[in-house]
């Protein structure tokens, strides 16, 4: 049944809220719901959209608006300064999972030819952004180092997607003289793109940004124009949306203009996975099958391509694994990369198809699997003793003897382990040498190792860690860590762990809540720290400086003392 574009359109915001409100209440990620109204109401499913027309319509618009802010959210700086451990990590990974992805699809997967099959690897080797960034924050591991490494893959997908997009249109004729030109093309489309967000957008942003409905008019005009622009020149519409959002990028406007951009991206974005959806086939047991086939290639060439990257530069089991783990999943872009395939004629709607089936079965299954990833470390820690694949431990650990004679054992080192150890080496520095660090951060290691900090590799939950390490002859032990970052366990877990372990020694621990001071009490903890009460005082002194009109001399004391402060993690 035809209707007209509102009314398509109607039909599908209203499948997708509906869909979306019932994956919110299963706790399922928001796109799969997306793809599975768009699938319901298109002509695979219930027929409510049958206009290839409106869905195309629908689908550019929402493409264009996608691209330009990932664009807009990509930080040039952050590129421009990846560490080594990331560039080699994240060059292997896309170079690595495109080579064995287009192999095992050339020769054993779905596709009908090679260009099809570079397709498909190109959509197995980028991750999820959205989905990977939502879990990490809600564990509060974004800035962990396996979140900055993780992130930092991420980052560089980004820059190899630019270049994909950049050769897409042309890959199905690339001849040396059809690829010059295109280069040619896209040198002149950054060319443009750079000389007007250096030269030009810069005074017209200023002279309208009293204005902001015209900041918002102005940007997206912006974002049209270099769309527009690449399809003048022959290139991806999607790459002018692109390179648009990363020039924009830099702008001190980009906050604005993303807040104002992100309800209507929301709205054709939606729009833009409701349309893909509806081109999705019925799963047949062979789609379902390749569909499995390509998941296991996909988690294959992660853990083949990231382990052995990090764990060969000295990161240890969980700095090498969890971004292997963390990165298990296909892009939301692969996605649309692949629609972009179709519309030249290189991507049939099978593949699509599997791909759209992949997303969905790796973006749920991912999502358990980082949540999880401390579980599937313990248990891979297992295997790779047994091939004798050592941690950094083999080698951190010195003798029991030399472990035994720290009196102080700090148990992980986070940034209150960092202020305490710089209010020791400032006021008591004679303690410095009594000293032993345990945790699993091999950047922190080298750190400590630069400050003469004697330090162990080691997760502080496990309890033969805690024994080689000294923690069973420390005089005093603190475990500054919240139970919100304690992966498997908790203060009190670790704390009757360390009680038996040490019956005389003096234990300090972590309490958030004020519920469970009594328990660590209870269980044999000498003295409990409660950082919210030495900040609600601390902040009570603030209070009262502003009252009296004295804040910048508070101001000047905190200043005073970050100058002389030299911390681990500052």
């Amino acid at each position: 049944m035809e209707h007209s574009l509102v009314t398509d359109i109607a039909i599908c915001i209203i499948a997708a809220w509906v869909v979306a409100v019932i994956s919110q209440v299963a706790k399922q990620p928001l796109l799969l719901a997306y793809l599975v109204a768009g699938f319901a109401v298109g002509p695979n499913g219930f027929q409510w959209v049958t206009n290839p027309d409106s869905i195309t319509t629908i689908s550019e618009i929402g493409l264009s608006l996608l691209l330009f802010m990932i664009g807009l959210e990509i930080d040039l700086k952050k590129m421009m300064s990846a560490g080594r451990t990331i560039t080699l990590t994240s060059g292997v990974q896309i170079l690595g999972c495109l080579l064995i992805g287009w192999l095992a699809f050339s020769f054993l997967g779905p596709a009908k030819n090679n260009l099809e099959a570079l397709y498909l690897a190109v959509a197995a080797a980028m991750s999820s952004t959205v989905i990977i960034v939502k879990i990490l924050y809600d564990k509060r591991e974004l800035e962990t180092l396996v979140g900055r490494v993780t992130l930092g893959v991420l980052v560089m997908q980004d820059i190899a997607t630019i270049l994909f997009l950049a050769v897409q249109p042309n890959l199905k004729h690339p001849t040396a003289n059809v690829m010059l030109v295109a280069v040619w093309h896209v040198i002149l489309l950054l060319a443009v793109a750079f000389l007007a967000s250096r030269f030009v957008l810069p005074h017209v942003f200023k002279f309208i940004a009293r204005l902001p409905e015209l900041v918002l008019v102005g940007a997206l005009a912006w974002c049209f124009a270099m769309a527009g622009f690449a399809d003048y020149l022959k290139l991806s519409t999607a790459m002018g949306a692109l390179i648009a959002g990363v020039m924009l990028s830099t702008f001190p406007y980009t906050l604005d203009v993303a807040a104002k951009v992100t309800s209507l991206r929301d709205f054709f974005v939606t729009l833009f996975f409701v349309g893909l959806g509806m081109i999705i086939p019925v799963p047949t047991l062979t789609v379902v099958l390749w569909t499995i086939f390509v998941c296991l290639v996909l988690i294959g060439t992660r853990l083949a391509t990231v382990f052995p990257v990090l764990y060969s530069m000295k990161q240890g089991y969980r700095v090498s694994l969890l971004p292997a783990i963390n990165l298990c999943q296909m892009s939301e872009l692969s996605l649309v990369l692949l629609t972009l395939g179709k519309a030249s004629g290189d991507v049939s709607d099978n593949i699509i198809g599997i791909a759209a089936f992949s997303f969905a079965f790796l973006a749920v299954g991912s999502t358990y699997a980082i949540i999880g990833n401390d579980t599937l470390l313990r248990k891979a820690t297992v295997l790779f003793k047994k091939l004798e694949l050592h941690d950094l431990d083999h080698t951190a650990f010195l003798t029991r003897a030399d472990a035994k004679l720290r009196r102080i054992c700090l148990l992980g080192f986070s940034w209150t382990a960092s202020s305490l150890l710089a209010e020791i080496e400032r006021n008591r520095p004679d303690l410095v040498p009594e000293i032993c660090v345990i945790d699993f951060n091999p950047v922190v290691h080298e750190k400590l190792k630069a400050k003469n900090v004697f330090a162990v590799y080691g997760d502080i939950t496990a309890r033969d860690v805690l024994h080689h390490a000294g923690a069973s002859h420390a005089e005093v032990i603190v475990c500054s860590l919240p139970n919100m970052v304690l992966k498997g366990a908790n203060n009190l877990k670790i704390l009757r762990q360390l009680r038996e372990l040490n019956p005389h020694g003096q234990i300090i621990v972590h309490a958030e809540l004020l519920s469970d001071i009594p328990g660590l009490y209870a269980a044999g903890a000498n003295y409990v720290t409660v950082p919210r009460l030495l900040e609600a005082g601390d902040l009570l002194q603030v209070v009262a400086a502003a009252e009296k009109k004295t804040l910048a001399h508070k101001r000047g004391e905190q200043e005073m003392l970050l100058k002389e402060r030299s911390e681990v993690i500052p």
